[in-house]
């Protein structure tokens, strides 16, 4: 409880969204945040971490947001560049510097938001389609004349004929893309993601993820591309996500940001234990009052007694501390939601073999996309992240290639158990399929496990409210971000759920609806 007459919160992890409630709290209230992270650095599934001087990400994470608090509060910590980064002039590459003639030099100071140029694209029929994938004149070439007029024709009808109720993402696909490009883009990678068919999941995911992306969408921005290509778009404060074509990033990686927060926290009076796992939790009537936490290093335990209660951990996990007030249908429910789990590979070349491609520069025989949408069939590997392209700084050599091949799988499952040996090897011989490597390129690797990274919304899923309503029951706990609420928020949503929970506090709002409204609402979609 109260320290001193003061006031404390236990905050369940130190990923986007409990650093953000740490440091609301301490910069907007005499609240005194104590954070518990049971990994061993501060950032959670956007941490960077370093493997012999190369940085790897999980995940890609792209610092981009429409909510302007959000920008404003990234570069509060890590101003924007003020000069190029190497790379930019290497490339004679044009980015959005700052106007402030104070901002730092990428290359005087490693305290510093790049801006990047966003390229990705897909990897299917052995070709390179721009993504999100849309009406450019290599996505028509590349399907070919037959199969470009079966989606048209395909799309036609789901606009004339739209599934009428959306019973799952099948139909929430078709009624955007047609059943033909359904079919050929969306279908099998769906299901390689996820580990089910589309027919399994629910259409909210659609409705959170792709929102206003649409065929029509990308007609009106290659048309706008082409003919006003000078002048802004008039929906451009809508862009969605997945259209933006510049973004920040942090010179050293994701979590560079995040460990540059950790010691604001830490600098303002707040406390970050790393190795730290919450391993139960006390309720009195309607409030948590105390929490069980074990020292991962020591395997020493202590009881922490607060005020206010964060938790961003999975919410199975938070349901099992919870195990003694939970009802038995809570409980059921909880285990048996889905998460998707998520395999890191990173490797180290000499070189990667240049994929033909006369529209796109390189530099040093590397490709220049930030990360590849693996569409062909034949191989396991999800998505290829190139970190050369995320930040030039993150690779110890710059004459070498510093890859990481994604896979989505199971916690548990045979590719999970595997040795780390044997994963390398099979992401080696995958790149060597695709043609992106020859076999005497690798230097290195490092396998990386990420458990419960994607919160899934399908199976126990539906039932999540039940869950919801009984944790919204105790006043002082507030779930916030990705596992937390278990839903696939991006860095910039979960923050704002920390923010908003702060703000309940600080106003005395009971309801916490306008917590779980946050990336539902209009204003916080990525289209209106």
């Amino acid at each position: 409880m109260s320290r001193n007459g003061k006031k404390t919160a236990l905050i369940i992890g130190a990923g986007p969204a409990g650093l953000t409630a740490a440091y609301e709290l301490l910069t907007k209230t005499d609240i005194k945040p104590i954070v518990y992270e049971i990994n061993g650095s501060a950032g959670g599934i956007a941490r960077t971490i370093e493997f012999k001087n190369n940085k790897i990400d999980i995940g890609g994470h792209r610092f981009f947001s429409k909510s302007e608090k959000v920008t404003q509060w990234w570069l509060g910590f890590l101003p924007l560049q003020g000069a190029p980064a190497k790379d930019d002039i290497i490339l004679n590459r044009n980015v959005e510097l700052s106007a402030d003639k104070n901002a730092p030099d990428p290359e005087k100071t490693d305290k510093v938001m790049l801006m990047r140029n966003r390229i990705s694209r897909i990897l299917f029929l052995h070709k390179f389609f721009e993504y999100p994938l849309g009406a450019h004149f290599n996505t028509f070439i590349n399907l070919g004349a037959v199969r470009t007029f079966k989606i048209g024709i395909s799309y036609l009808k789901s606009c004339l004929f739209p599934i009428k109720k959306e019973k799952n993402l099948e139909d929430f696909f078709i009624n955007r893309f047609g059943r033909q490009l359904y079919l050929t883009f969306f279908k099998k990678y769906t299901q390689k993601v996820w580990g089910v068919s589309c027919k399994s999941i629910p259409p909210e995911w659609g409705y959170q993820r792709v929102k206003g992306l649409s065929i029509l969408k990308l007609l009106s921005v290659l048309i706008h591309d082409i003919f006003f290509k000078n002048r802004p778009r008039p929906d451009a404060d809508q862009e969605e996500t997945s259209l933006i074509k510049q973004f920040m990033y942090p010179k050293l990686g994701a979590g560079q940001l995040w460990e540059e927060v950790a010691q604001g926290v830490r600098k303002n009076g707040g406390d970050i234990f790393l190795h730290h796992k919450v391993i139960g939790l006390k309720a009195e009537g309607s409030s948590i009052i105390e929490a069980e936490i074990k020292d991962e290093i020591t395997g020493n335990t202590i009881v922490m007694q607060a005020d206010y209660f964060f938790s961003t951990m999975p919410v199975k996990d938070l349901i099992r501390c919870l195990n003694n007030y939970v009802p038995k249908n809570v409980a059921d429910i909880a285990e048996e939601l889905p998460y998707r789990d998520f395999i890191t590979v990173g490797l180290l070349l000499k070189k990667m073999k240049i994929q033909n491609d006369s529209s796109i520069k390189t530099i040093n025989n590397i490709i220049p996309d930030n990360w590849i949408y693996i569409q062909e069939r034949y191989v396991k590997i999800g998505r290829l992240q190139i970190f050369n392209n995320w930040s030039p700084y993150m690779v110890a050599d710059s004459n070498t290639a510093w890859l990481g091949l994604e896979y989505f799988c199971k916690e548990g499952d045979y590719f999970w158990n595997k040795p780390d040996s044997e994963i390398i090897d099979f992401g080696i011989k995958e790149l060597i399929k695709l043609d992106f490597i020859e076999n005497d390129s690798v230097l290195d690797g490092v396998v990386i496990r990420s458990a419960k990274a994607y919160p899934a919304y399908f199976g126990a899923y539906g039932q999540f409210d039940i869950i919801k309503n009984f944790t919204d029951n105790f006043e002082n706990l507030f779930l916030i971000g990705r596992n937390g609420m278990h839903r696939y928020n991006n860095m910039d949503h979960s923050m704002l759920t920390a923010m908003a929970a702060v703000e309940n506090i600080t106003l005395g709002t009971k309801s916490k609806e306008n917590i779980w409204a946050i990336n539902t609402e209009e204003k916080y979609n990525e289209s209106s």
